[in-house]
């Protein structure tokens, strides 16, 4: 509340700003409206070709070309299968825009006639299905089409955007891949990042805001607890490690419940329990898998400790071998920058109207554009609603929530969200770029 109280006279000075001169520039909801249909088209390819994270060959082979053909130098393969698009213009501010690239290993039951056939080997060997489940097809397809509106009128704005396809965001691992290969050091680094994200419970046309903290810190944790196999006929002579599971597993739901404050956002959720082969055999080991969610460093490093000391004494108490617990895929906290939302929602409001641009929650998701925060660069992640106001209205009427993202069923509705996407982000650059020559 004392933030928001200290950015009011920013946020009134901003529903008061007129915009600067754009010369004979199109504003960008009518260039949307005449170029939307081939975007819909690059979207739906997107949709029916995935890839998993660090494995966007062909994705970013496309956004390449996307970028090659309208004139953008074009860097491929920083962090893997990053890709960097420039367009100096001037001088001027630099700009992010970032969009991801990956999709996810869920078999798709969306009944769309461009839907995702593809299947692919998991890491142990097993068949799974690949689909866009989380929306970066959609946010590269906004990405590419802010890049054509941006390359169509330069005389509408002076200074550098750097348009960012990142791999690996749904492994929280591809930012810190492209930092670490110089995304900041071989580039001009950006004085402000954009980022926007799909809304699954969002109607489409809107985009919703958040300053501060938007996304939580995440954490993967591996638990394999170990013990004695033997036959199931016999278990005095085994140490079993599905018993020790199902203990663990309920002894970590005290963590949130008894040492974590009530005020202090948390979640610990065993997402799979794994171990055994047969009915009558007891096995060495059991292994669970957790995502763990948190706000504060201080929460994060609690829940963590906490969980390797509760295996530790589920396995003490059985007598079994020391539990191995692996911690991975860690996310830091996606933290918008307040005066930097404050810059860009009025704008938002001016374009969309004031209907259309919603506060929302904190989220326990996560997100690793996070990173970017992180490396000193001002971020802003908002929300693309992705649902038309009629299939709302089927999904009341059978009384069903939307698919969430991450859902086989999950799509969204390709024109209005994209057009929302490329006029929102397209808006907000030429808010944060000094206006051309006349």
């Amino acid at each position: 509340m004392t933030v928001l109280k200290a950015l009011l006279p920013f946020v009134v000075f901003a529903m008061t700003w007129i915009p600067a001169s754009r010369g004979s520039a199109e504003e960008p909801r009518a260039w949307v409206g005449k170029n939307v249909e081939d975007l819909q088209a690059l979207y739906r390819h997107l949709h029916a070709h995935p890839e998993l994270s660090f494995q966007e060959e062909k994705t970013a082979a496309r956004l390449a070309e996307e970028f090659t053909k309208i004139g953008i130098d074009v860097t491929t393969k920083v962090g893997r299968h990053g890709v960097v698009g420039l367009i100096k213009n001037g001088p001027g501010p630099s700009i992010m825009i970032r969009s991801d690239l990956d999709a996810l290993p869920v078999t798709e039951a969306t009944g769309l006639p461009y839907a995702s056939k593809v299947v692919v080997k998991d890491k142990i060997g097993n068949d799974v299905g690949v689909m866009h489940a989380c929306g970066h097809d959609i946010h590269i397809t906004c990405l590419v089409g802010v890049a054509r509106y941006l390359m169509a009128n330069k005389d509408a704005w002076r200074g550098t955007v750097m348009l960012i396809g990142q791999p690996a965001e749904e492994i929280g691992a591809g930012a810190l891949e492209m930092l670490n290969d110089g995304l900041f050091k071989r580039f001009p680094k950006p004085d402000f990042a954009l980022a926007l994200h799909v809304d699954s419970t969002m109607q489409s046309g809107r985009v919703g805001y958040r300053a501060g903290y938007i996304l939580a810190n995440v954490d993967s944790v591996d638990i394999t607890m170990r013990g004695k196999g033997g036959h199931g006929a016999y278990p005095h002579t085994t140490i079993d490690p599905i018993v020790q599971a199902a203990h663990l597993v309920v002894d970590l739901q005290t963590i949130v419940s008894r040492e974590n404050s009530p005020f202090e956002p948390a979640v610990v959720t065993v997402g799979s329990i794994r171990g055994g082969t047969k009915h009558n055999i007891i096995p060495d080991s059991c292994r669970l898998q957790l995502t763990v969610r948190s706000y504060s460093d201080k929460v994060r490093k609690s829940l963590l400790d906490a969980i390797k000391r509760k295996a530790s004494a589920v396995a003490a108490g059985a007598g079994a071998p020391e539990p191995i617990v692996e911690f991975s895929d860690a996310t830091p906290a996606t933290r918008n920058d307040e005066a930097l939302v404050a810059r860009v929602v009025p704008v938002f409001t001016r374009v969309l109207g004031a209907d259309n641009v919603v506060p929302v929650d904190q989220s326990m998701g996560g997100e690793d554009f996070s990173q970017f925060g992180l490396a000193g660069v001002p971020i802003f992640m908002f929300r693309l609603g992705s649902i038309t106001p009629q299939r709302m209205e089927e999904f009341t009427k059978i009384r069903k929530t939307p698919p969430s993202l991450h859902s086989p069923e999950y799509f969204p509705s390709p024109e209005p969200t994209i057009t929302t996407g490329v006029t929102a982000m397209a808006s907000a650059i030429l808010e944060l770029l000094p206006a051309g020559e006349k």
